[in-house]
């Protein structure tokens, strides 16, 4: 019968993580020598070969990387009950782990943290932000138990078959000028923009993909001379008349000197979801999901729907 040893199976994890030994001696506070023995002790459990070891580097086998995505999983499932249980004998009423993206955490998650603490003064929230991409593969392995996540009309997104999506918001994509600019008006069409100087948000990111994609229907390439993550930034510049820019209603605020507005004839969405492993058995799930619903609710207007 195959036991496998919880301690081996994070060393392995952390190994393929690393790519080295020394790597993930370094991250579990181990030597070099004792990560070594571990990953040995773990290839005779197994009997099969995990790492290719050359002189100065190793390869993890295909086996080892099977083990390593499956392990991880374990391995959050284990912790998230290794702290229920200790929270169960201490009184403590749970952890919750929540992931978003930045409009969300200044807009929408402040105030739901705030509900949830208020009814659940004994939980233990933790936080982190990102963009959907990074936090969507920590939901899945249970690093996190939910997340804030977006889609772009014109950059739709497949979710995974393990996770729960529910609907929290709409938000309409803004076109946002210069105050006194020509087209400083509620019907501006993307057209009348060809020529602009754009403002977008990194390559590769959906906000990009989506400002290309719907230039492009509308028959040009927008001229792209700035770039930022930062919605406050991308606004200031915006505001300096160095460019024009798309932003999502949730990242909009009022400055001055600048003039925002939907699109005349294709206005987009921006669309808010919260997302959870379905099989995740956490009771604070259900009151932390229950929060962001309540201040979406409250959200709607100034460009924010319903779903």
């Amino acid at each position: 019968m195959l036991v496998l040893n919880p301690v081996h199976l994070r060393t392995l994890v952390e190994v393929v993580k690393a790519g080295s030994f020394a790597g993930a001696a370094r991250r579990l506070g181990y030597t070099s020598s004792a990560v070594s023995q571990q990953i040995s002790a773990f290839e005779r459990a197994v009997g099969v070969t995990l790492f290719e070891r050359e002189a100065h580097s190793i390869r993890p086998t295909g086996a080892a990387l099977l083990i390593a995505d499956r392990g991880g999983e374990l391995l959050a499932a284990l912790d998230g009950f290794e702290h229920e249980v200790k929270a169960m004998v201490q009184g403590v009423r749970g952890r919750l782990r929540l992931g978003t993206f930045p409009t969300a955490s200044s807009r929408v998650v402040p105030k739901a943290l705030a509900k949830l603490s208020a009814e659940r003064p004994d939980a233990e929230i933790r936080l982190d932000e990102a963009e959907p991409d990074d936090v969507l593969p920590l939901v899945l392995t249970g690093e996190l138990d939910l997340a804030l996540v977006y889609a772009y009309d014109l950059v739709p997104r497949t979710w995974p078959q393990e996770l729960t999506v529910l609907p929290l918001l709409d938000e309409f994509l803004l076109v946002m000028v210069q105050a006194g600019h020509p087209a400083a008006r509620n019907d501006v069409r993307l057209e009348d923009l060809a020529a602009e100087r754009w403002i977008a948000s990194r390559d590769g990111t959906s906000g990009a993909t989506c400002l290309t994609r719907l230039c492009a229907a509308a028959g040009f390439a927008p001229k792209i001379a700035f770039r930022s993550n930062d919605y406050e930034v991308v606004q200031s510049l915006v505001a300096a008349g160095v460019g024009v820019a798309l932003v999502p209603a949730l990242g909009y605020r009022a400055l001055p000197g600048t003039h925002a507005m939907p699109l005349r004839h294709r206005p987009l969405r921006r669309h808010v979801h919260v997302v959870h492993r379905t099989a995740n058995a956490n009771p604070l799930l259900r009151d932390a999901v229950n929060a962001l619903r309540e201040v979406c609710r409250n959200a709607v207007g100034g460009h924010i729907t319903a779903p």
